[in-house]
């Protein structure tokens, strides 16, 4: 059965979101999903914004597809390998599902390495009833784009077309519990570890990951690292030289180069652009 009450709204550690003084967000409003969908979807997230003049928001994405509903597009994002970034202009609003790793095969029934760096307009995912469902999110968040009961008619909506999507198969489950291990497990730094853990060859393991998340068992090593970076300079963490050995980099020059490569900027940079308390 889909969301019919209150969304729950969840306060997870924004450890993707390339956030800074010079870089603000505007408020975004998260859900958890109904129980019965947590092996499709890890959370929901609704930004609101009305801006003078454009912002250009920057991510290091999850492993996961999205499939996101605007009042000016549908759409649904494969994984992008470097920094994703999106342009808010005006005034707008989103209504975004953040899959779990399970999902995006389901969705699209092909691997999710088709769309790897790229998006589908959502009418050609075809098990969505695109054309339906983005009519309900837009007048469910009509009347006020800032009103949690608004925010809750439109996750009913998209629940809705998820459920077809049940039961997860065996693979599914298992690439959901391989992400959230390694996520929990930051002394993990070895694809050998990760096939171990799983009880899987590295060759089919990099046929697992490949199918569901679109990229490779090292690319989720390297995220995770890059995620718990961001984490730790959010929270004002100051000594890069024991951020990139608990990272389980040789040097904090490799730590720095791939922090640079993949964000536009040095962990430094990054660490004194973030708002200091008190």
């Amino acid at each position: 059965m889909a969301t019919t009450g209150s969304a729950r709204p969840v306060d997870p550690v924004d450890r993707a979101h390339l956030t800074g003084v010079t870089r603000p967000s505007p408020p975004i409003h998260r859900y958890a999903p109904s129980r019965h969908l947590v092996d499709l979807v890890d959370r929901y997230w609704i930004p609101v914004w009305s801006l003078p003049e454009p912002s250009t928001q920057s991510t290091l994405q999850h492993p996961v597809c999205l499939v996101v509903v605007s009042n000016t597009y549908a759409r649904l994002y494969g994984v992008v390998r470097g920094r994703s970034s999106v342009t808010l202009e005006g005034d707008g609003w989103a209504v975004g599902t953040m899959l779990t790793p399970a999902a995006g095969r389901l969705l699209l029934g092909r691997s999710v390495a088709t769309v790897t760096d790229a998006h589908l307009d959502l009418g050609e995912v075809g098990s969505l009833d695109a054309e339906a469902l983005t009519t309900e999110v837009r007048a469910a968040m009509a009347p006020d784009a800032r009103d949690p009961a608004a925010h809750a008619r439109a996750i009913a909506a998209v629940e809705q077309r998820l459920e077809a999507h049940l039961p997860v198969d065996e693979q599914g489950l298992l690439v959901n519990e391989l992400v959230a291990w390694l996520r929990d497990h930051p002394e993990v730094t070895r694809v050998a570890d990760l096939a171990e853990h799983v009880g899987l060859s590295e060759r089919s393991l990099q046929r697992l990951v490949e199918q569901r998340v679109g990229l490779s068992p090292k690319w989720l090593i390297q995220r995770r690292r890059l995620h718990d970076a961001v984490e730790a300079l959010k929270a004002g963490e100051s000594s890069l030289a024991d951020m990139a050995a608990r990272l389980g980099y040789a040097d904090q020059a490799h730590f720095t180069h791939d922090f640079r490569t993949v964000t536009g900027m040095t962990p430094g940079d990054y660490l004194r652009d973030q708002p200091r308390s008190g």
